[in-house]
């Protein structure tokens, strides 16, 4: 597929379909993870499935960008840099604070855009409305690196070299913010069906994923693959198998 320059986008890191494309599914990331970390889901879904991986400022090409540490604002300028993209179906998936920016996201493409999602997919993260309140982004660079070791998900090169941490750092504060001060009011559906994922050994449980079935309109599954709170690296060909059959 060509790129086209109605679509190309410093928000989106784009794997294109071996063949003609007549699908899309966008990946967006966790707190402190990078586009990078959907690499290997590049072609992993078929020869009609191009694959979008969000680009967060502040880390990769988008360096020397500001970090966004509010949720609000990320989720409009992703929804607006999506919406070139709609000209063919499209499936969101999140992992952690990126599930919670795919259900925002959704929301936004709301009633002009809606009828093109055919899926939102979340990933080890309590639904929009029963998240857990933290304060990981107020302790000291320390404690944020601890954390972010506890979960995985981080280049442990990137943690442990102290020339390199000091550059991860602020997107790693800025993301542990996000996802530690959000929380929404109310569970607004969207307008597609919701299918939720879980890793068995970690702190968010099948039980709190499967609070997401408040937000779907259009039906909602469930499924839980061993691991913890980063199954999906483990498990990841089963995790793309499962979606790709839903997506069609």
């Amino acid at each position: 597929m060509t790129r086209s320059s109605s679509t190309d986008t410093k928000w989106f890191r784009r794997h294109p379909a071996r063949g003609t494309a007549r699908r899309r599914i966008v990946c967006l990331p966790h707190a402190g993870g990078a586009a990078s970390f959907f690499h290997s889901w590049g072609q992993a879904f078929g020869d009609e499935v191009e694959v979008l991986a969000a680009c967060y400022p502040g880390r990769q090409e988008r360096f020397a960008e500001p970090c966004l540490d509010s949720m609000a604002p990320l989720a409009d300028a992703v929804a607006e840099q999506l919406v070139p993209f709609l000209g063919l179906p499209v499936a969101l998936f999140g992992h952690s604070m990126g599930a919670s920016l795919a259900y925002e996201v959704a929301l936004r493409l709301g009633d002009d855009h809606g009828d093109r999602l055919t899926g939102l997919f979340v990933s080890a993260r309590e639904a929009p409305h029963l998240t857990t309140p933290r304060t990981v982004h107020l302790r000291t660079d320390e404690g944020l690196v601890a954390e972010a070791k506890r979960l995985g998900g981080t280049d442990s090169v990137l943690l442990d070299d102290p020339g390199l941490r000091e550059l991860v750092l602020p997107a790693l504060r800025a993301d542990f913010q996000i996802s530690g001060t959000y929380r929404a009011s109310e569970p607004v559906p969207v307008r597609c069906p919701v299918f939720g994922y879980a890793g068995d050994q970690d702190s968010v449980s099948v039980a709190d994923m499967r609070e997401w079935s408040q937000v779907s309109t259009g039906g909602f599954g469930l499924r839980e693959f061993p691991g913890g709170h980063f199954y999906l690296v483990a498990e990841r060909d089963r995790l793309i198998r499962d979606i790709a059959g839903r997506i069609g």
